[in-house]
């Protein structure tokens, strides 16, 4: 009895260091161990976000069928996102152990005939492939408790050809049934009324046209009906009740296709109807556009920021030598006018999507991957992180012409049995080799250097929430914000190249009179500041008090 009561204190004691060593080597989205900082011992304090509480969040964007697959059918479901969540965000602001992500992005999750889901055959029914009512419920549930603020990809301007709607509506016209509720609930015109620009498919058997700009497939809905505008609205309210916190909205200018201001009325109605039922509504529409269509959409939601994302956005651009004052001024005028345009509009960065190819794959030098995810993740408003971004996953439309090249299974390097979508073709020699797994191993990695970001993100509440103003040196390479929250003045610096750069902050333009004693954080590499003095090294971003 007694040498069993010893072997089970032995096995006991052995179990808690494992575990502790375990603990202590998760310790890999904590703080930098590299940089010089003048009194580590006093490092100054900000506002900080400890508690995120509004929708100054980092997202992170979620291809449901390709990122953790629970039940090795090689589809990735709502339960692999389950199993991942500790990833993502492990419920403990200060743990550094998980990617400190607050909010996260469902692509479409409705019963579809498709791999990707965008063409809805109901909405009211999760597909079976990606789990059940009740796996969402759970992720409804984890989410909540970990105040991370889980929408949903909703897309209302179109649905599957096999919608029951649809089909209804076909019969409706071919029997000119016109009492039936589905006889205009999508747009339908006579050949005589087709309008140039619009792309329509007969109604076999009919004069009857039926509106379908992005695939005859999929047929778009008629929002001159008070019916399918209720019915939309119902949809919202559904899922609201059940415990969403808000919706990517898919193609906001579809809704009335090439008119903006009849799409902009439409959306004020629909977003004041959700506020009024659910004032913290989460929501961000993808109006794939320039910049002076996207603004408009403010004066009904926050939108995607489509000018700083791509392999030719200005983040790239910069980050791969670009005049970083071009993107310093950009920044400032483009805050500046989703102000204008909504004094409580948030910025709404990203680098890539589900419809871009990779932004991994746009960078030859790590460190210019790395130096793009401080230019944008160190920026003002609610970034969203593609996943693989953070691991540097690759994925290109190429010659075969299919966005399944795009949405590429997560490579997770545990044995996670999440597979490429059905139709891709990309060639995985030129794929990365890294995994998750590997990159967590790395200190020098593009994971822990997301980690870090995301932690400082969340660290000084100034990066989100502040005003950022410009301030520009001779060196093209070189230059930063000076950012006023609240009370507090936090300088935020980069140098873009591939040198130490020595600088004096004061003879920088745009300053206007202010000054900074004290690093508070360097991501990237070493920095010292003496006076005035700022000695930054290569591909590194500063922090000022």
């Amino acid at each position: 009895m007694i040498n069993k009561r010893n072997s089970l204190t032995a096995l006991l004691l052995l179990f808690i260091i494992v575990l502790s060593t375990f603990l202590t080597s998760c310790q890999f989205f904590g703080d930098n161990q590299n940089n010089d900082l003048e009194g580590e011992d006093d490092i100054p304090h900000l506002p900080v976000a400890d508690s995120i509480d509004d929708n100054y969040r980092t997202f992170y964007q979620i291809f449901v069928g390709s990122f953790s697959d629970s039940n090795g059918d090689g589809i990735g479901d709502i339960r692999g996102i389950i199993n991942r969540m500790d990833y993502l965000n492990d419920g403990d602001v200060s743990s550094g152990n998980d990617l400190g992500i607050q909010g996260i992005w469902l692509s479409p999750i409705f019963s579809s005939p498709s791999y990707h889901k965008y063409d809805a055959t109901d909405y009211y029914e999760i597909d079976a492939r990606f789990g059940t009512y009740e796996d969402l419920k759970d992720l409804i549930k984890i989410c909540d408790e970990r105040n991370v603020k889980l929408i949903l990809d909703l897309v209302i301007n179109h649905t599957s050809n096999r919608n029951e709607w649809f089909l209804n509506f076909k019969e409706a016209r071919k029997n000119g049934d016109t009492e039936n509720k589905y006889y205009d609930y999508y747009s339908c015109v006579t050949t005589s009324e087709k309008v140039g620009g619009i792309t329509y498919s007969k109604v076999s058997s009919t004069d009857f046209w039926y509106e379908c700009n992005f695939s005859t497939e999929m047929p778009e809905l008629n929002f001159e009906n008070s019916v399918v505008r209720e019915d939309m609205l119902a949809l919202a309210k559904h899922y609201l009740d059940l415990g969403i916190d808000g919706f990517r909205f898919d193609a906001v200018k579809y809704i009335y296709f090439n008119d903006t201001a009849k799409n902009v009325d439409f959306w004020k109605w629909y977003m004041s109807e959700l506020i009024e039922y659910k004032p913290d509504i989460y929501c961000v529409g993808e109006c794939w556009s320039g910049e002076a269509e996207i603004l408009q959409y403010y004066d009904a939601m926050n939108c995607f920021n489509f000018g700083i994302s791509g392999a030719e956005g200005i983040v790239a651009s910069t980050a791969k030598g670009a005049k970083i004052s071009t993107f310093l001024n950009y920044i400032e005028r483009y805050q500046d006018k989703v102000h204008a345009a909504n004094p409580n509009g948030i910025p709404m960065p990203f680098l890539s999507n589900h419809d871009m190819d990779r932004i991994g794959g746009a960078f030859i030098l790590p460190d210019n991957m790395r130096m793009a995810a401080n230019l944008y993740l160190l920026s003002p408003g609610s970034p969203f992180i593609y996943y693989g971004e953070e691991i540097g996953i690759k994925g290109s439309r190429g010659s075969a012409h299919t966005d399944a090249n795009r949405r590429l299974a997560m490579l997770w390097g545990d044995g996670d049995t999440v597979k490429n979508p059905e139709g891709s073709t990309y060639n995985e020699k030129y794929q990365i080799t890294t995994t998750v797994k590997s990159q967590l191993e790395d200190e020098s990695s593009l994971l822990i250097h997301y980690g870090k970001l995301i932690n400082i993100r969340n660290k000084y509440a100034a990066i989100a929430r502040g005003d950022y103003n410009a301030v520009t040196s001779d060196n093209n390479k070189f230059g930063g914000f000076y950012i006023e929250y609240q009370s507090d003045i936090l300088g935020l610096f980069h140098n873009t190249s591939d040198s130490e750069i020595t600088i004096n902050i004061s003879e920088c333009s745009g300053l206007d009179g202010h000054s900074f004693t004290e690093i508070c954080e360097a991501l990237g590499g070493e920095a010292k500041l003496k006076g005035d003095t700022l000695t930054i090294a290569a591909y590194t971003s500063v922090i000022l008090k």
